[in-house]
């Protein structure tokens, strides 16, 4: 019982940073293609770029102090309270743009949603009280009154802190740099991103950071602790010559994806499946920002995704062999670490991945027979007493950003439920932050299903250990094939 309560207190707190970490990275990740565009000026126009222009570089500033922080405050507000609250969070975060001299990215994230909040919180407290006629005219006011207080409540109160804590971060990192210390930042980063805060950490911290740097020195290390594909690659590579069954069939394709694609989530279940390989991850994590550190690297903007084409992209024109050397270290150190955990327990693996092919035929066979609520049961447990009546049309991947890994397993099972001739099924991809209680069946990762399963808990939720090649991805479509023969499915 003792254990049991321990388990499950744990995967609550993951399941409580997973979403604080989501909620970060979301307002900076649909903001992203103007990152890319202000990197991309940034490096071409400014006086040390690749086409020196003092006219054009002229956009540099007013889009790093204005145009940035106020598109993540918008999103951010939008997240909490649609429009009203994207039109305050803007507003309300004018006054720590106004009120400090650094880009103030940390006080839009802060600024921006508690201004929504707010906002939403005083709307509540008349909601259907106003007389007819007269709701535009309250809620404008409301909103531009509040706005106006906040702003200069920012401006005079949120500012200056931010400022600080900014400058805090800053002297932490230069710290880490002056003293060779930074490549330790690999013990908290590469086990943070394999259980998918690999969003939170590079757009919530990093990115913010970094930008600052850039506004100062042209280029940041920072955007290169997170997106250096080298660790990854290593361990795929690991798994393409050294590993066993599935994994190992699979890890070629996954390399494409994730160091040509850059969807890093590729690789996070293969180190899950063997979690001492997390050893390999920092290893190759260490080593890349050690070679970095001693070529004096950076990107002059966040590498999104982290493609080794992205990377190459933004990387600042005196730092390309520091950053080709990161890469190709990160990823001989992980290869080699992993390489090693690998060859040790093949032995193991090769018993153990057995049973899991027979496992996996077994419930093959029985789809193609039609056992549907027997499928059903293997995938979602308990749901399954609803199995015979459930009509599933509408089946969602969804992942932490919506964007990477979910679209690629959503790839993958329509492919399959395309070739078996099924119809009137829809398959998509999203943020599990975005679900909404639609969807009929719900496919996550399995660290993130307990998420899923709060945000939508009607759904039927399937749990995977890998988007790319999953066994139940068959159950699914075994499952489908049952409906459409019994006319559950139009």
């Amino acid at each position: 019982m003792t254990t049991t309560s321990a388990d499950t207190k744990r995967t609550g707190t993951r399941v409580h940073v997973q979403r604080f970490g989501t909620f970060l990275s979301g307002m900076v990740m649909p903001n992203i293609p103007a990152f890319i565009a202000w990197g991309l000026i940034t490096a071409l126009f400014i006086p040390t770029g690749w086409t020196p222009n003092e006219t054009f570089a002229t956009l540099v500033d007013p889009m790093i102090i204005y145009m940035l922080p106020l598109l993540i405050a918008n999103t951010g507000g939008r997240m909490i309270y649609d429009t009203r609250g994207g039109v305050i969070a803007t507003i309300a975060t004018m006054g720590v743009i106004v009120g400090s001299s650094i880009p103030m990215f940390i006080g839009a994230m802060i600024v921006g949603p508690l201004a929504a909040y707010l906002l939403k919180k005083v709307d509540s407290i008349w909601e259907g009280k106003v007389k007819a006629g007269f709701e535009m005219l309250v809620n404008n006011f409301t909103a531009g009154i509040l706005g106006a207080i906040l702003a200069l409540g920012a401006f005079v109160g949120i500012a200056p802190l931010v400022t600080g804590l900014s400058r805090l971060l800053e002297t932490g990192v230069d710290f880490l740099i002056a003293n060779g210390l930074l490549p330790l930042a690999s013990i908290l980063i590469e086990p943070g991103k394999v259980l998918f805060l690999n969003n939170a950490i590079n757009h919530g911290v990093l990115t913010p950071l970094g930008v600052q740097q850039v506004s100062d020195t042209g280029k940041s290390i920072l955007f290169l602790l997170e997106a250096n594909p080298g660790p990854g690659l290593g361990i795929l590579l690991a798994f393409t010559i050294f590993g066993t069954g599935i994994a190992r069939a699979s890890a070629p394709g996954a390399i494409i994806i994730q160091f040509l694609g850059g969807i890093h989530e590729i690789y996070f279940p293969y180190v899950l499946m063997k979690p001492i390989l997390i050893l390999a991850a920092i290893g190759g994590g260490m080593t890349g920002v050690a070679i970095n550190v001693a070529f004096a690297t950076g990107l002059r903007a966040p590498a999104s995704p982290g493609s080794i084409f992205a990377v190459l992209f933004q990387t600042s024109p005196d730092s390309y062999i520091g950053v080709i050397l990161s890469v190709i270290g990160a990823a001989a150190v992980s290869f080699l670490i992993a390489a090693v955990i690998l060859r040790a327990s093949r032995r193991r693996d090769l018993a153990d991945g057995a049973g899991l092919d027979l496992t996996a035929a077994v419930a093959k066979t029985q789809a193609n027979k039609g056992k549907s609520s027997s499928v059903l049961g293997s995938l979602v447990g308990s749901a399954a007493t609803d199995a015979p009546t459930r009509d599933l049309r509408n089946i969602v991947f969804a992942c932490d950003a919506g964007m990477g890994s979910s679209a690629m397993g959503a790839s993958v099972l329509r492919n399959k439920i395309k070739k078996a001739g099924i119809a009137g099924i829809t398959v998509t991809n999203q943020a599990i932050a975005n679900l909404d209680g639609s969807a009929d069946l719900v496919i996550t990762h399995q660290d993130l299903t307990d998420r899923a399963r709060a945000k939508s808990p009607d759904s039927v939720h399937v749990s995977v250990d890998n988007f790319m090649n999953s066994p139940k991805y068959d159950e699914v479509v075994g499952m489908l094939e049952q409906q459409t023969n019994e006319g559950v499915t139009s």
